[in-house]
């Protein structure tokens, strides 16, 4: 297909422009864009003397295009080639991670593309720009300025959905983007027996997103003295009112305060609507911190961050005072469903989380890990519907609980009662990632897209539901596994890379739920 001209709206260009732009697309293709050497035959019109006059321009000649005052960038750059953009950034006079700016909205695709050939030739391999990595028909828009820096393309991840799922009477698909075999089908025999005893139930037990800066005072006196004017009821006012205005969703819940030394750490708690509210915490804190130095002129705010919040790392202050949603999720499992689905009974599954998941890792000093793969299930999730797949860190913090229960008068405590209970959630349905098409696909599947319009903070509220109770299913599946001895065989099932030859079952998908006789 023969390139098109094309000219927005607003420009104006002169015949010599029209020069420039018809040699601009004659040279769309790079290899085009290379003088060829004269040919020997002088018997013939040949195609390199056709090309002659359309190989790359000159460095002057392309800087005095691109300098033009009478244009603006974007129109400038739109008289020139890709190659010939390409030999302005090499010299120096284009930033390539500024090429969106410059091109302009609507070229925010061969902007990426341009980037991916300079990062490509000045690489030791030189393999990005003809590379797998696909970067073409994506909407760059959502991810300018919000989700991503120096853009040379995107990566696909498989997404699967295991379930459904009945979550407090409501049935749900679960979303798991994930690389990893036997994950998606796993959750979904976990699904299955869970169904079969009537579904999860949920309590959401907390929400709140936290921040916890570190403040240098002069001395321990000055530092107990602000100290104790901010767990006062006066100064929790004030800071209270300072944090507040910066947003109608942030509403402060609790400051909790520690010294070490002369340094002073604060932890704020506050609701973020349907955000998961890191950038609205953290306005919020800075504004309530400026409110604090009226008071304490001599403070120096270290960092607004000063790891007592505490983001993207192991705490026991996470583990124990909570962060983001807070969710306990709960099911009966009956009997015959373990030794049926899962292939093995509740004794023995009870002994082993009590083995493995309690005492050891009791035994391994661990913080929140007392599960068996609750950040398998969690992260899965958070890469299908955009949230900061980092924060998987301390929201898979999770305490996994079984034992046997008598459901029924008649079966002598033969059923299961599965529990997990999981303090650190920390997702969003607003901002971040779930701005991309995609993840809002995947949110609106799960009817949490966006902002709730009646309850702020409730779309949010229940993703964190539907992960707690997807994580009880993926729990009780492993389990399972472990205790019937059947891991090993799975995996070399499912995920054994084998190009090009299929797995010779098929993953568990559960029908309806089953029906106790």
């Amino acid at each position: 297909m023969a390139p098109t001209l094309q000219f927005s709206a607003a420009s104006r260009f002169s015949l010599r422009d029209l020069e420039h732009k018809l040699k601009q697309v004659h040279l769309v293709n790079p290899a085009q864009s290379l003088p060829s050497p004269p040919s020997s035959d002088s018997g013939s019109t040949s195609r390199n003397e056709e090309e002659s006059d359309y190989f790359l321009r000159s460095y002057s000649d392309c800087l005095a295009i691109y300098e033009d005052p009478s244009r603006s960038k974007s129109e400038s750059l739109a008289l020139l080639s890709d190659e010939e953009v390409i030999l302005l950034a090499n010299h120096g006079k284009i930033a390539p991670y500024a090429l969106e700016k410059l091109f302009g909205m609507d070229q925010l695709e061969r902007a990426v593309s341009i980037r991916r050939a300079i990062i490509s030739r000045s690489s030791a391999t030189q393999t990005l720009e003809s590379s797998n990595i696909p970067y073409a028909n994506y909407d760059y828009s959502r991810v300018l300025g919000a989700c991503c820096e120096n853009v040379v393309g995107y990566i696909p991840i498989p997404l699967g959905v295991a379930g459904p799922l009945r979550i407090d009477g409501k049935s749900y698909p679960i979303p798991m983007a994930t690389a990893e075999g036997t994950l998606v089908a796993s959750t979904s025999r976990g699904c299955k027996a869970l169904n079969a005893g009537g579904g999860v139930s949920t309590v959401l037990t907390a929400d709140g997103m936290t921040r916890g800066p570190a403040i240098d005072f002069p001395s321990i006196k000055v530092a107990g003295k602000a100290k104790a004017w901010v767990d006062s009821p006066e100064g929790h006012a004030v800071m209270k009112a300072a944090f507040e205005s910066t947003s109608r969703f942030a509403k402060l819940k609790n400051l909790k305060t520690a010294l070490a030394g002369r340094t002073m750490y604060i932890r704020f708690t506050t609701t973020t609507g349907d955000a998961m509210g890191m950038n609205m915490i953290s306005k919020g804190t800075e504004k309530a911190l400026e409110a604090m130095k009226e008071q304490f002129p001599e403070m120096v705010v270290l960092a607004l961050s000063g790891n007592y919040c505490t983001d993207k790392k192991p705490a026991a202050i996470n583990w124990i005072e909570g962060r983001g949603k807070s969710v306990v999720a709960e099911a009966v499992v009956p009997g015959d469903v373990v030794k049926s689905v899962l292939k093995t009974t509740v004794k023995d599954l009870c002994n082993l989380n009590v083995k493995k998941n309690l005492i050891g890792s009791a035994m391994a000093g661990s913080i929140g890990g007392f599960n068996a793969h609750a950040a398998n299930i969690l992260t899965a999730i958070f890469l299908a519907t955009g949230q900061d797949p980092a924060q998987n860190v301390e929201s898979s913090q999770c305490m996994t609980l079984l034992e046997p229960i008598c459901f029924i008068r008649t079966n002598d405590g033969q059923d299961l009662l599965i529990s997990v209970t999981m303090p650190c959630i920390e997702v969003g349905t607003v901002g971040g990632g779930t701005v991309l098409a995609a993840q809002q696909g995947v949110l609106e599947m799960l009817g949490v897209k966006g902002a709730h319009a009646q309850q702020p903070g409730k779309n949010a509220q229940t993703l964190a539901r539907i992960i707690a109770s997807a994580v009880l299913a993926g729990e009780l599946s492993l389990l399972s596994a472990l205790a019937a001895g059947h891991l090993i065989k799975a995996h070399m099932t499912h995920n054994r890379s084998q190009v090009n030859t299929p797995a010779s079952s098929q993953p568990v998908t559960p029908g309806p739920a089953l029906v106790r006789s």
